[in-house]
């Protein structure tokens, strides 16, 4: 008598589906993971931002004013997030506080030195936001590393000067002082239109005139507030 052996051969068809299925589930609990972590931005920086606010693991860029990079920590730290700065000596702590960020929630690292990099990852152990002036290039290994450190300790990065794969790159396209009459006075307030480009640089870029800062030593937008789609 001869016995009939079933075997079970896999269904490519199926197996396909059921991966896409699983890839599909991994990237919409990323994505919850990761909005459901939003760093509230000053108002006056929140229409230049992808969904108006910080996404918690990404990297952002801030060119051509360190008062602009400080109105980015001042959201988060009046949130109650703690910041830290890193290769930045000229960055004011008296500055800094008179604009909303609260010191005693402020890490200073002026001169990290070669380290710098390794100071930012450990950083972002322990803290919310991140200020880095990157004295170097780094090498596309240490980024992904780094951007792997953000998404995992659910922390962000601002960097003053380039960053690939930065959420967006904010840049300072104009600006002027006020307070000066007729060949005296003091500079009062500054106002400065602030372009913000999206991720990779594809899409419409935005604008916005704000006070960086006003004469009461506060961040808003000038009056009226004006956004204007840049190709």
């Amino acid at each position: 008598m001869s016995l009939a052996v079933a075997r079970t051969f896999p269904d490519p068809v199926a197996d396909r589906a059921q991966v896409h299925e699983l890839q599909s589930r991994i990237r919409q609990m990323q994505a919850t993971k990761l909005d459901a972590r939003r760093l509230e931005t000053h108002p006056a920086l929140a229409a230049l931002l992808p969904g108006g606010a910080l996404k918690a693991g990404a990297a952002y860029t801030v060119h051509g004013s360190t008062t602009l990079l400080m109105a980015m920590l001042a959201g988060p730290s009046a949130a109650g997030a703690w910041c830290g700065v890193v290769g930045m000596p000229d960055f004011g702590a008296e500055a800094a506080g008179r604009f909303g960020i609260d010191l005693e929630r402020l890490v200073l690292v002026p001169h990290p030195g070669p380290q710098w990099l390794t100071v930012t990852a450990a950083m972002a152990d322990v803290l919310g936001v991140i200020a880095v002036a990157p004295p170097e290039r780094p090498k596309s290994g240490d980024v992904a590393r780094l951007t792997a450190r953000l998404r995992q300790r659910e922390a962000t990065l601002v960097v003053a000067g380039d960053w690939p794969q930065a959420e967006a790159a904010l840049s300072v396209v104009r600006s002027g002082w006020d307070g000066l009459g007729a060949g005296a006075g003091y500079l009062s307030s500054r106002r400065v239109t602030v372009e913000a480009a999206p991720r990779g640089g594809a899409g419409p870029r935005r604008r916005a005139e704000l006070w960086l800062p006003a004469v009461d030593e506060t961040f808003r937008a000038s009056a009226p507030t004006r956004l204007e789609a840049v190709s």
